[in-house]
C-alpha cells in the first residue's frame, strides 16, 4: 500500500495551472483549425456538387428564395397595396439587395447548424476535429454569397445603378454579414441538438427581425422603430452595401465597427461552446 501512494501523482491546481490550460486549449484548437482546412474543403465541395447535381435548377437554388421574395414585395408596392416609403435608388434594386444580404445572414445562422446535424451519424462512429465542419459550413456560405454578390451587381447595373468605386468594399461587407450570421449560429448549434424547439423558433425568430430592419422598407424619420433599427446591429451592414453600390456613403461606420469588434471577440468564445459541447451533445 505504501508503494502504491508513493506513486501516485500529486497535482496542485492554481490561477497559474488554469492560465496554461487555457492557452493550451487555445493552441489546440488553432492547431485543429489548420488541420481541418483540407477536411473542411472536401466536405464543402462533396456537399455542393451532391446539391447542385441532383436538382434541376441547379445553382438557381442559391438565390431562388430572396428573388422570389423580392417579386412578391415590388409587387405588393407597384400596387399600392403596401407603401414602404421613397427610396434613394428604384424600389426593385432597394428590395433585391435586402433579400439578398438578409438571406445571407441567415444562411450564415443556419450554416453551422444544419452542417452539425447532419454529421451526428458520423461524429457518433468517426473522431476528427469538429472545426472541419465549421470550416466546411463557412465555405459553402462563402460559395453562395459569392453568386449572390455578382448577382446583385448585376441586377443593379441592370436598373441602371452604377457602382463607383465603393464598390470594392462590398466584399469585406459581406464578410462582416457573414461572419456576424456564422458567430450567432454557432452559439445557436448546441442549444439546437439539445432542444427541438430552439430550431423551430430560429426561423419563426428571424422572420420578426427581417421587419425590424430595412431589408424591404426604408428607416423611419422618427419613432420608436427608427431607433430599434438604428441599434440593429445588421442596419449598418445592409445598409452601407446598398450605399456603396449605388455611389453612396458609409452607413453608420463607428457602429459597424463596434459590431465587428465584439463579433471577433464572441467568435472566439462560441467557438470554445461549440469545440467542448458538441462532442459530449453527440455521445448522448
Amino acid at each position: 500500500m505504501r508503494r502504491m501512494n508513493e506513486k501516485l501523482e500529486v497535482r496542485v491546481y492554481s490561477a497559474k495551472n488554469r492560465q496554461e490550460g487555457f492557452s493550451a486549449l487555445l493552441k489546440d484548437m488553432f492547431r485543429d483549425l489548420s488541420k481541418s482546412m483540407d477536411l473542411g474543403y472536401r466536405l464543402a465541395k462533396r456537399d455542393i456538387q451532391g446539391m447542385y447535381r441532383q436538382s434541376l435548377l441547379g445553382i438557381f437554388w442559391a438565390f431562388i428564395t430572396p428573388l422570389l421574395t423580392s417579386v412578391i414585395w415590388i409587387f405588393l408596392n407597384a400596387t399600392g397595396v403596401i407603401k414602404t416609403g421613397q427610396t434613394n435608388i428604384p424600389y426593385p434594386a432597394y428590395v433585391f439587395a435586402g433579400t439578398i444580404l438578409w438571406s445571407i445572414f441567415t444562411e450564415g445562422i443556419m450554416s453551422p447548424i444544419n452542417q452539425t446535424q447532419q454529421s451526428k451519424a458520423v461524429m457518433s462512429k468517426i473522431n476528427f476535429p469538429k472545426e472541419g465542419l465549421l470550416l466546411a459550413a463557412f465555405y459553402k456560405l462563402a460559395f453562395n454569397s459569392a453568386i449572390k454578390l455578382v448577382l446583385l451587381i448585376a441586377f443593379f447595373l441592370f436598373m441602371g445603378v452604377y457602382p463607383t468605386a465603393t464598390v470594392v468594399f462590398v466584399p469585406f461587407l459581406m464578410l462582416g454579414l457573414m461572419v456576424f450570421g456564422f458567430v450567432i449560429g454557432m452559439f445557436l448549434t448546441p442549444l439546437t441538438l439539445l432542444f427541438g424547439d430552439v430550431g423551430r423558433a430560429i426561423p419563426l425568430a428571424l422572420q420578426l427581425f427581417m421587419f425590424l430592419t430595412p431589408v424591404v422598407y426604408i428607416m423611419p424619420a422618427g419613432g420608436v422603430l427608427l431607433q430599434i433599427m438604428k441599434l440593429n446591429p445588421v442596419t449598418p451592414m445592409i445598409m452601407s452595401v446598398r450605399n456603396f453600390l449605388s455611389g453612396y456613403e458609409f452607413y453608420m461606420p463607428g457602429y459597424f465597427a463596434v459590431v465587428m469588434l465584439a463579433t471577433l471577440a464572441l467568435s472566439l468564445v462560441a467557438w470554445i461552446i461549440y469545440r467542448m459541447s458538441i462532442p459530449i451533445i453527440v455521445e448522448r
